[in-house]
């Protein structure tokens, strides 16, 4: 993610106005971060571990699954919208019937992030942090490099999971549970990934 320095705060509506001429990022504290594409091995996780998701939320009518580029409104003057890989908010907070084509202002109860080349463990649980700090109540954060998978909640330890593990969805997806290495798939494709790019 790169950071555009800007004379003068963007705001909200300058971002989606942005994204219709192709400029693709977050808004921090009014600030553009631009975004880059994330690869192939991040597109598969996000898939998978959205399939996986998707199938449990919509046979049950939990709620809505987000995936990214929705863009969420934290933050107002100035402006914060932030772009979760994945997001699941529950029906009770935003009825499936709800038709919003801006930013969504309701913060999710589920937040994904998967970790792009470049992004660093530190900004990964910074932003965690502030996803919780806004009312998420359970934030996965899908390390592929070394197929694991930190579970972030409110007022509690951060949690590892590996590949032998089981994820689990906790009280906010009473009842979800999928196989860590499955969101990853095979155990050899981060490694092969990597020889190709060499």
């Amino acid at each position: 993610m790169t950071t555009t320095t800007e004379s003068k705060l963007l705001t909200a509506a300058d971002l989606l106005r942005l994204d219709g001429e192709g400029v693709r990022g977050e808004l921090i504290r009014g600030v553009l971060c631009e975004t880059m594409s994330t690869g192939e091995l991040h597109g598969k996780i996000v898939m998978n571990l959205g399939i996986e998701l998707g199938m449990f939320v919509k046979a049950r009518d939990l709620g809505t699954l987000f995936a990214s580029d929705s863009g969420v409104w934290l933050e107002r003057d100035p402006d914060t919208v932030r772009e979760p890989d994945l997001a699941f908010t529950s029906a009770e907070r935003l009825p499936l019937d709800a038709w919003n084509t801006g930013y969504s202002e309701v913060v999710p109860d589920l937040v994904v992030e998967v970790a792009s080349p470049g992004d660093g463990r530190r900004e990964l649980h910074d932003r965690a942090y502030m996803w919780l700090s806004h009312g998420a109540r359970l934030v996965w954060v899908v390390q592929p490099a070394t197929r694991t998978i930190d579970v972030y909640r409110p007022d509690q330890a951060v949690s590892t999971l590996n590949d032998q593990d089981s994820l689990d969805g906790m009280d906010v997806l009473s009842g979800f549970t999928c196989a860590v290495g499955g969101v990853f798939g095979p155990s050899s494709a981060p490694e092969r990934a990597g020889q190709e790019q060499a």
